[in-house]
C-alpha cells in the first residue's frame, strides 16, 4: 500500500468514526468536537492547534455539520475548509464524513490545504532533534512508572493538549507540534511547583 498523504494541519471533525475514516485516507491528527456542544477543554485544544499548526474544519454535509462549521469559523476565521458533497457522504440514509471514500476525503483535505497557502511547512519545525519519542516520556516519568498518569494529566494541562495514555499522549505531542524543549520545560516547571509545596 502506498504511503498516505501527510496533512500537517490539525483536522477538526465531529466524531470518532470520522477520525477512523480520515486515517484510512491521509496521515493526519484530528480533534473531535463530539457534536455541537463543544467542551471548554476541546475549544482550548482547537485554539492551540489553530495558532501553532493551523486547522482544517471538516464537518458533515448536513444541517448540524454546517452549524458546527459556522460556530468554529466564527472563532477561527483563517481555518481551512474541507467540503464533500452530500452524495459522497451518504450511506444507508446516514450522512457523514465517516461514510466517504478515502479518495474523496483526501481530495477535500488537499484542496483545503492548498487554499490555505500556509507560509512555512511545519515539517521543518518538528525536525528530528525536536521530535519527542517514547524514550523521552520514559525518561521524564510520563510513561510506565508510579505517578506517570498524574504527571501526564498535569503536563497535558500545562501544554494545553489534554490527557491521554502514554501512546496517545505521544500522538498528541506530535499532533500539536510540541517541541522536545517545550515538554522538558513543562515537566521542569511542574516538578518545581511540587517541590515548593
Amino acid at each position: 500500500m502506498a504511503d498516505l498523504v501527510k496533512i500537517n494541519e490539525t483536522v477538526i471533525v465531529e466524531g470518532r468514526d470520522d477520525t477512523i475514516n480520515l486515517k484510512r485516507a491521509v496521515d493526519c491528527f484530528t480533534i473531535e468536537t463530539h457534536g455541537f456542544g463543544i467542551r471548554r477543554e476541546t475549544w482550548e485544544q482547537i485554539e492551540k492547534a489553530y495558532s501553532e499548526r493551523g486547522i482544517i474544519i471538516f464537518t458533515d454535509p448536513d444541517h448540524s455539520g454546517e452549524e458546527i462549521r459556522r460556530k468554529l469559523t466564527e472563532r477561527f476565521p483563517d481555518a481551512g475548509q474541507a467540503y464533500i458533497a452530500r452524495k459522497d457522504a451518504l450511506k444507508k440514509g446516514d450522512v457523514g464524513v465517516e461514510n466517504a471514500e478515502p479518495e474523496v476525503i483526501a481530495g477535500a483535505l488537499l484542496r483545503a490545504r492548498d487554499l490555505m497557502k500556509r507560509k512555512a511547512p511545519l515539517e521543518e519545525d518538528i525536525s528530528a532533534k525536536n521530535r519527542i519519542t517514547m524514550n523521552d516520556l520514559d525518561e521524564l516519568g510520563l510513561s510506565g512508572g508510579e505517578g506517570s498518569k498524574e504527571l501526564r494529566q498535569e503536563a497535558g494541562k500545562a501544554l494545553g493538549i489534554g490527557y491521554a495514555n502514554a501512546k496517545g499522549f505521544l500522538r498528541k505531542l506530535s499532533g500539536f507540534g510540541i517541541k522536545r524543549e517545550e515538554l522538558y520545560e513543562a515537566i521542569f516547571t511542574i516538578r518545581n511547583k511540587g517541590d515548593q509545596r
